[in-house]
């Protein structure tokens, strides 16, 4: 279960799982998400993994709309912004799990990426794998609380993760130097903004660091910068609803006025415009 505030008005989502005080995986349906879930704008700050098996729907993750379809799977990530639409006749599970959950090297290093992919289709091939290691997670989640803890359920996701096979995005480029940047920035980049500042603080030439960073992304060091916090601003906009002033204040900008620039020159919208189009009722 999900601790909301109330069911009515789903905004701020806390990982609490029901009946099993310490557990870090939980599982639902898709009937129990649409008791929950009343349309509107989300974050939580736990991993969602749903699996669809039927029907159609949309999911919106950082203002991008994903649709719904028979087999594919969904994951969202802590501190993103999302929406359920349309999932009246979506059939399936849903996952949610705290961040130290998975219990192997490779699951633990996907789990900790700052750009996981969001939605993708489960080949027909990988389909009967994917749904025996869901069924014995599923199975193992219902079972009774053991008197001695154990990590069946950490170990079963897992194998579910393993064989989900999320496609690789940037975070799993073997580029080191990028690797070591990027997680830079997703720790620093309300305090810097400037690319300078990576290159010093990871003991390499600018130039050197840019060129890493595009060769992985296809964007320079400053513009990855950039992009990550106008994403973050768009989540402060949409989700908590901030002024340009707190925004400002929240990313490291001095004042403002400078923020707003910022944002302008990003989207094309001043803040508050760019804000209006988000607001739900």
């Amino acid at each position: 279960m999900v601790e909301t505030g109330h069911v009515t008005a789903i905004s701020h989502m806390t990982y609490q799982p029901v009946g099993h005080g310490t557990a870090a995986v939980e599982t639902m349906t898709f009937d129990r998400l649409r008791e929950l879930n009343d349309g509107g704008t989300q974050r939580a700050d736990f991993h969602v993994l749903a699996v669809v098996d039927a029907g159609h729907g949309h999911v919106t993750v950082d203002f991008l709309r994903h649709p719904l379809r028979k087999r594919c799977a969904v994951w969202i990530a802590p501190g993103a912004v999302h929406r359920w639409d349309d999932i009246a006749g979506v059939t399936g599970h849903v996952v949610l799990f705290v961040p130290t959950a998975p219990v192997t090297h490779a699951t633990r290093e996907l789990v900790a990426s700052p750009d996981l992919v969001a939605r993708w289709s489960v080949p027909d091939t990988d389909w009967p794998f994917v749904d025996a290691a869901r069924n014995h997670l599923l199975l193992e989640a219902s079972a009774p609380p053991a008197e001695t803890p154990t990590e069946l359920p950490e170990i079963l996701l897992s194998a579910l993760i393993t064989r989900l096979r999320p496609p690789h995005g940037e975070a799993h480029s073997t580029n080191p130097t990028f690797r070591l940047f990027r997680s830079s920035v997703e720790a620093h980049y309300r305090e810097h903004h400037d690319a300078g500042y990576y290159a010093r603080a990871l003991g390499y030439a600018p130039r050197t660091l840019s060129r890493a960073v595009q060769q992985v992304t296809g964007r320079t060091a400053k513009a990855y910068i950039g992009d990550r916090l106008v994403l973050e601003a768009k989540r402060l906009l949409a989700h908590d609803r901030l002024t340009a002033a707190a925004c400002a204040g929240a990313l490291g900008f001095p004042d403002a006025s400078n923020f707003s620039v910022f944002f302008r020159k990003a989207t094309g919208m001043r803040p508050g415009a760019w804000q209006a189009t988000t607001a739900v009722a």
